[in-house]
């Protein structure tokens, strides 16, 4: 199939007036090499997707979440939209989901996501494939030490049974994972953002991480983050895996 006639569904769970929203789905069709129409984006604060209207699209992609914590539970339907990412596993529905959406699949399959904010990670952090990353068919190409872009409060302590851990930090064990034998993987860092990308959207978020950091912290975190070309490829490499 020619990625141009390809249709992405982009699950978001941010406030229709936070401007993250829309730079998500603009990096996630940047990352992709997609037109910004190929990727539709459904809000998760409306209403929960139905398994029928994922299958609409090619390959489904879930993004992060500016407000919401799968540790909290405070997603409005969390638990419908989870039964519906189990449902998409069980369908082998081609899927690739960042940060969040890494921590909802993991819930959703039965690992455990807890609230961590001792092991945040903000900014650009090396990552260390395991055996499994090396010899995965989408991740084999990654060095066995990489940057890639992070952002999160939240991290998993369990993966499900049935999947693999692909790669860890020194703060998170569980980096990313696949679904074994299914198309279907899902990181915790985010692969779709730049360097670029990710310092503007700290900007967006700076005062979640304020409580955390002091001042002089803050701005040395800032001058910290680096740019992470070698996990920018994992999109397009997951598509072309996918579709060829």
């Amino acid at each position: 199939m020619s990625n141009k006639n390809l249709k992405i569904l982009l699950l978001q769970a941010r406030h229709i007036d936070d401007l993250a929203r829309h730079e998500e789905r603009q990096s996630f069709a940047d990352r992709a090499g997609l037109a910004l129409e190929q990727i539709v984006p459904f809000d998760l604060l409306e209403k929960a997707p139905t398994l029928a209207e994922i299958r609409r699209f090619d390959a489904l992609m879930v993004g992060g979440s500016g407000a919401y914590s799968v540790s909290k539970n405070d997603l409005p339907n969390q638990d419908a939209v989870m039964a519906t990412m189990a449902e998409v596993v069980e369908a082998s529905h081609p899927t690739f989901a960042s940060c969040y959406g890494f921590h909802l699949l993991v819930q959703a399959l039965g690992g455990q996501v807890i609230h961590d904010p001792k092991c945040t990670e903000v900014g650009a952090f090396e990552l260390t494939l395991s055996e499994y990353g090396r010899d995965d068919e989408l991740f084999g190409y990654l060095p066995d030490a990489f940057l890639a872009q992070l952002g999160h409060k939240d991290r998993a302590s369990r993966l499900p049974r049935g999947t693999f851990n692909l790669a860890s930090s020194t703060k998170a064990p569980y980096q990313a994972l696949r679904v074994s034998g299914k198309p279907i993987w899902a990181t915790q860092f985010h692969p779709e953002l730049t360097v670029e990308d990710n310092l503007l959207r700290f900007s967006r978020y700076k005062h979640v991480y304020a409580s955390l950091y002091s001042p002089p912290e803050l701005q040395a975190l800032i001058e910290g983050f680096r740019p992470s070309p070698d996990a920018e490829e994992l999109i397009p490499r997951f598509l072309e895996t996918v579709f060829g």
